[in-house]
C-alpha cells in the first residue's frame, strides 16, 4: 500500500514540476555536497587583471561562481555538473572535476 501512496506522491509532484520556471526547477536539485571542492580557480589573477566581464558569473546555469570584491567564490556545494565552466572560460582557468564518489548532485529519474 505505501508503495502505491508514494507513486501518487511522485506524480502529483511531478506534474506540479512541470509549469515550473528554470529558476523554481533548480530549487528542486538535492545535492550530497562534499567537504572538498571539485572546481578550483587555478590563477586568481587572471580573473582579477585579465578578465573585466567576469564569464563565468553569467554562463553557469547554478551560478556557482560570484565576484566578491577582488576575489571570485566558487560555491561549488550547488553545482549542477554541467561542465559549462570548462568549456566557456575564455582563459582556461577553471579545472572542473567530477565530484569524489557518492557526492555531487543528486537525481531523480522520473
Amino acid at each position: 500500500m505505501r508503495g502505491a501512496a508514494n507513486a501518487r506522491r511522485e506524480e502529483a509532484a511531478d506534474k506540479a514540476a512541470k509549469g515550473r520556471t528554470i529558476e523554481e526547477k533548480q530549487y528542486l536539485v538535492r545535492f550530497n555536497a562534499d567537504t572538498r571542492s571539485h572546481l578550483h580557480v587555478l590563477d586568481p589573477e587572471i580573473c582579477l587583471t585579465r578578465c573585466p566581464d567576469k564569464i563565468c558569473t553569467i554562463f553557469c546555469p547554478a551560478e556557482v561562481y560570484k565576484w566578491e570584491g577582488a576575489r571570485m567564490h566558487v560555491g561549488y556545494e550547488g553545482c549542477h555538473e554541467c561542465g559549462s565552466c570548462r568549456i566557456g572560460c575564455p582563459h582556461e582557468n577553471i579545472k572542473w572535476e567530477y565530484p569524489r564518489g557518492g557526492y555531487g548532485v543528486v537525481f531523480r529519474l522520473g
